[in-house]
């Protein structure tokens, strides 16, 4: 029964620490800043298994301390992105592994580098996007002789939006703007190439639904490294309900507020409510030859609101958590096959969808 620290115990930490204890094959010690989201959690989940402790991770003595004490097998952060990078170092000094849900381009880079030479396992970028989208759209990849177009678009939206924006406060307020403020990359005549955030709009239409594309950062992942020079054109995007991209690009562009990150976030967290009827869209596209011939090859899945340990969770809940926990299984049931850096790609899509909570995404 391995031992595992969770830091975070926010909406997506929450769940990672149920689907681990659900198993009954974990030994979770769970620690965040506040105390009362820790209660709620050991109120769910009572057994002997759960271990909390209140402490800030940005205090890095009670961190080291705290690791010292546990001498954990791995530790999973799901903490906003910035706080990573400390998280990373300690897993390091204690010879741990690492997962993060981090969509930020400079902290994965950060992780890549105090990862080289590990023993362990350095896994950042688990989750949805990034995370399972690269590992499906890899797999679409690995069926073609030339590779030519990849598209990788992901959404999560209410049910039923109710207000201008047509959207829902559904995970990380942080990582939001984080993905809508930043930098992208994509590939372009072969070559990685920087994206402008916001831009790049299109419509697709799934199930007889508009909906409409946009570039966001992060949720390429690692892919445009692992593949620049081996396809013509790939790039993420952002789906959303039509009229959203236009509101956000007068928020951010023509208000500045992507200068004022703060201000932003109180604006939406006031106005913009939270909801568990949401819907998840993943939609992986790749065209190239097959045999000499010009084939196009998707994967197309939409994932709802489901119960788990009697508890309704919300659809980007349950696939962020499902993305991050079905590594964390594999890496800690075969440690000799994952060191150092692990990119999402890494990880075989047969794997993840036989794994018990990769199966949400078959």
């Amino acid at each position: 029964m391995p031992t595992v620290c969770l830091l975070g115990a926010g909406k997506i930490g929450s769940l990672i620490a149920t689907n681990l204890l659900e198993t009954g094959e974990y030994r979770l010690h769970l620690a965040d800043v506040d105390g009362q989201a820790l209660a709620r959690v050991m109120e769910e989940h009572p057994q002997g298994a759960l271990h909390v402790n209140t402490f800030d991770v940005q205090d890095r003595t009670a961190l080291e301390e705290w690791l010292a004490t546990v001498r954990p097998e791995a530790v999973i952060s799901s903490l906003p992105y910035y706080c990573n990078p400390p998280v990373a170092e300690a897993a390091r000094a204690h010879r741990l592994h690492y997962f993060d849900l981090t969509e930020d381009v400079a902290v994965t880079h950060r992780i890549r580098e105090i990862s080289q030479g590990a023993d362990r396992a350095f896994v950042p970028q688990c989750g949805l996007a990034p995370g399972f989208i690269s590992i499906v759209t890899h797999d679409l990849m690995t069926h073609f002789d030339l590779l030519d177009t990849v598209k990788m678009r992901v959404g999560a939206l209410p049910v039923h939006p109710s207000n201008a924006l047509k959207y829902s406060l559904t995970w990380s307020t942080d990582g939001l703007i984080n993905e809508y403020g930043n930098m992208c990359e994509g590939i372009e005549n072969g070559e990685k190439v920087p994206l402008l955030p916001l831009e790049g709009y299109e419509t697709i239409e799934l199930d007889g639904l508009l909906y409409e594309a946009f570039n966001t950062s992060g949720g390429l992942g690692t892919l445009a490294e692992t593949y620049a020079g081996k396809v013509r054109t790939m790039n993420y995007k952002t789906l959303r309900y039509p009229g959203h991209c236009e509101k956000i690009h007068f928020l951010m562009v023509d208000l500045k507020l992507n200068d004022d990150r703060p201000t932003l976030k109180r604006i939406l967290e006031n106005a913009i409510p939270k909801t568990l009827q949401d819907v998840v869209l993943i939609y992986a596209s790749v065209i190239g030859t097959q045999r000499g011939e010009l084939f196009e090859e998707n994967y197309v899945k939409k994932v709802y609101p489901q119960t788990i340990a009697g508890r309704l969770w919300s659809a980007i809940q349950v696939t962020t958590a499902a993305g991050l926990c079905s590594v964390v299984d594999l890496v800690l049931k075969h440690p000799e096959t994952y060191r150092g850096f692990v990119t999402q790609e890494s990880f075989p899509l047969k794997d993840i969808l036989a794994n018990r909570f990769g199966r949400v995404f078959q």
